[in-house]
């Protein structure tokens, strides 16, 4: 008489239930090792292009008007300067996408002119543009001492402005589009001041430093 071998239900049941976390393993490495490789192939292609951050400099700032009103411990200013900012993207295979560009004037550490918002837009690689724009501060709130700083840089006869550009760009690379990432541009420029203030006031020419 033969033997009969039968498994019972519970062996099979455990059977496949290591078959099934083989499987899910399996599954795991391959998506794993496909991910890592996504992910070092982005990383080697970054090393290599080795984005340069935007160059930036001040082509022409022009004051048309800068008075005070209302006498007191807190005074008012009403500033209007023209700007022209030239920006220039050094990488000669990446692109950089500017989604947010303000700018905004100060004297002394002391915003003077509201931020002014300037159009995103899109700069190809080796490709320089000019920025324009306008700042204009109307009944602007200023410290006691901004009247006494610039009467003290009369006698010095200049006027030292610093402009600031705050923002956001994006490096683009083929059809790769990097995240975003906050960027901080500083100007200083130096205008020729006379014993009586009068605009219009000019200064041309001046490097700007870029912090990414």
């Amino acid at each position: 008489m033969s033997k009969i071998d039968e498994k019972s239900p519970k062996h099979c049941a455990n059977k496949h239930s290591i078959n099934t976390t083989k499987l899910t393993k399996k599954l795991w490495f391959y998506f794993s090792t496909f991910l890592l490789s996504i992910l070092s192939l982005i990383f080697l292609v970054w090393l290599i292009l080795h984005p340069t951050k935007p160059q930036f400099s001040l082509n022409q700032a022009v004051v048309t008007q800068l008075n005070l009103s209302g006498p007191g411990p807190l005074s008012l200013l009403n500033s209007s300067i023209q700007l022209t900012i030239q920006s220039n993207n050094p990488n000669k295979k990446v692109g950089i996408y500017y989604d947010e560009f303000l700018i905004y004037a100060s004297y002394k550490g002391e915003k003077i002119t509201p931020e002014t918002s300037i159009s995103p837009f899109y700069q190809d690689h080796d490709e320089t543009n000019l920025i324009s724009a306008s700042l204009v501060g109307t009944q602007q709130p200023v410290g006691p001492s901004f009247s006494y700083e610039v009467r003290r840089d009369q006698g010095i006869g200049r006027l030292v402005l610093s402009f600031k550009v705050m923002g956001r760009l994006r490096w683009k690379v083929g059809t790769w589009v990097s995240g975003r990432y906050r960027f901080i541009v500083t100007c200083i420029t130096v205008m020729p001041l006379g014993p009586i203030p009068s605009p219009p006031l000019s200064s041309r020419g001046s490097q700007c430093s870029t912090s990414i």
